[in-house]
C-alpha cells in the first residue's frame, strides 16, 4: 500500500533528507588515499548526531540478511555494486567508491546515495559515474504527476543501456516514509506508460545500478549484504528522495556543492 504524503510531512522530509545530504557531503570530503571505510561511517554517524537524526540502515534486518546492518553508510568499493559493508579497508588510488546513507528525524526517513573516485581517477570510471547521475536526472525528470513508474524506470534504463552498462535486475528503488523502504517498488528498467500513476503527495527513492562491464549478474558476498559484480567489473551507484508535486518533482536530498 502506497502511503500519500501531505505537504507538511513532505516538509518534514526534506529536513531528514539534508542530514542525509550533508552526511554525503562529509563523507566524501573525508574520503581519502588511506582512509578507512570505517572512518568514513564515524564521519555520518557525527552528522546524524550533531542533527539529532537517528540512522534506519544500523541494525536493518530486511527477511534477505542472515544479519542486521552495523553501520549507518553502505560503502561499496569498486566491484560492489551496493550494501557494502564498511570495514578496515584502507582506500587506495584509484578506488571507486559508492556511498549510500539515510536518516530519520522527527519520524521522518531520507535515503541517497553518491559514487566518487579517490586518488587518480581512470577515465572510464568517470564516465560510469556520470552516467549513474545522469540517469538519475533522467528518473527524476520523469516523475510528474500524470506519468506512471514505468515512465521513471525506462527513463533510468534508456541511459544505462545507451551508455552500455548493466543494470542489475531486482534491485532499484522504492518508497520513502516513516520507513526507509516502503511501496512502491521503482525498478531501474520497464516500459512507458505501465505501472502505478504518479499522484501528489508520493515520495520515491530512484536509484539507478549500473554495472561497467555491460552484464547484470552479480552476487552476494559472503557477509551476506555486499552484492558484487560476477566478473569483477566495477559499479556505481546513485540516489535522491524525491517527492511528486503538482509543481514537479521536489528532491528532498540535495546537497551543497563543497
Amino acid at each position: 500500500m502506497v502511503e500519500m504524503k501531505t505537504d507538511a510531512s513532505v516538509d518534514a522530509m526534506h529536513a531528514a533528507g539534508q542530514v542525509v545530504g550533508r552526511a554525503l557531503t562529509a563523507v566524501r570530503e573525508a574520503a581519502d588515499v588511506g582512509v578507512a571505510l570505517l572512518d568514513l561511517d564515524e564521519v555520518a554517524r557525527e552528522v546524524l548526531r550533531e542533527a539529532g537524526a537517528s540512522s534506519p540502515f544500523l541494525g536493518y534486518r530486511p527477511p534477505f540478511a542472515t544479519t542486521a546492518f552495523p553501520a549507518v553508510i553502505c560503502a561499496s568499493v569498486n566491484d560492489a555494486i551496493v550494501h557494502g559493508i564498511p570495514t578496515r579497508y584502507r582506500l587506495r588510488d584509484g578506488d571507486l567508491v559508492s556511498v549510500d546513507c539515510g536518516a530519520v528525524l522527527d519520524g521522518w526517513a531520507g535515503d541517497s546515495a553518491i559514487s566518487f573516485t579517490v586518488g587518480r581517477p581512470r577515465r572510464a570510471d568517470l564516465d560510469l559515474v556520470d552516467a549513474a547521475e545522469r540517469a538519475l536526472a533522467a528518473g527524476i525528470e520523469a516523475a510528474v504527476v500524470g506519468n506512471r513508474i514505468g515512465d521513471i524506470a525506462h527513463a533510468v534504463g534508456r541511459v544505462c543501456r545507451t551508455a552500455g552498462y548493466g543494470i542489475p535486475s531486482g534491485f532499484g528503488g522504492h518508497g520513502v516514509g516513516r520507513r526507509m523502504h516502503e511501496d512502491p517498488d521503482v525498478p531501474n528498467e520497464g516500459r512507458p506508460g505501465r505501472g502505478l500513476p504518479l499522484r501528489h503527495g508520493m515520495v520515491l527513492a530512484i536509484e539507478p545500478m549500473l554495472i561497467a562491464s555491460g552484464k547484470d549478474a552479480y552476487y552476494e558476498a559472503d557477509d551476506g549484504w555486499t552484492l558484487r559484480t560476477a566478473d569483477g567489473s566495477r559499479a556505481a551507484h546513485a540516489e535522491h528522495t524525491v517527492a511528486i508535486t503538482e509543481n514537479g518533482p521536489r528532491i528532498l536530498t540535495a546537497r551543497e556543492t563543497p
